[in-house]
């Protein structure tokens, strides 16, 4: 049986500081140019042989992209209590663009997987597990 990707790549500028350790230099206010791919998985196509409809989950990952551009990650609500560090940030990413799919856009999809990069050489990953439109 096929297993179908579909990904989708944002860049965008944040800040942030860790806390809850002695991490030096990342202790301190400082931005990081993020690159945000956002892969889609799924093992059928839609009626018009798609995974998912690029054009109409772009407005979902830029609205999304929005929420985070030019903010201090810290001062956020989701981050109320939390260390934002990569891990953290691409947990929320993929849950909020989750949580944005309307029903009809992502009846194909089992899998959501977001893959943040803080720098050419680090990222972390995030593979959320889709409800079909039954479990719902």
């Amino acid at each position: 049986m096929p297993i179908y990707s579909v990904g989708i790549l944002r860049q965008f500028t944040a800040m942030h500081f860790l806390v809850g350790g002695d991490w030096g230099r990342e202790n301190q206010w400082h931005s990081h140019h993020y690159r945000v791919e956002a892969t889609f998985e799924g093992d059928s196509l839609d009626r018009h042989g798609y995974l998912i409809d690029i054009a109409a989950i772009v407005p979902q990952l830029d609205a999304l992209v929005e929420r985070y551009r030019d903010k201090t990650l810290n001062e956020l609500p989701e981050m109320a209590g939390r260390n934002p560090g990569l891990e953290t940030f691409a947990t929320i990413l993929a849950d909020r663009l989750a949580d944005s799919l309307a029903d009809g856009l992502a009846d194909n999809l089992t899998a959501l997987t977001i893959k943040l990069w803080e720098s050419e050489d680090a990222f972390a990953t995030c593979r959320r597990s889709m409800l079909t439109p039954l479990e719902r």
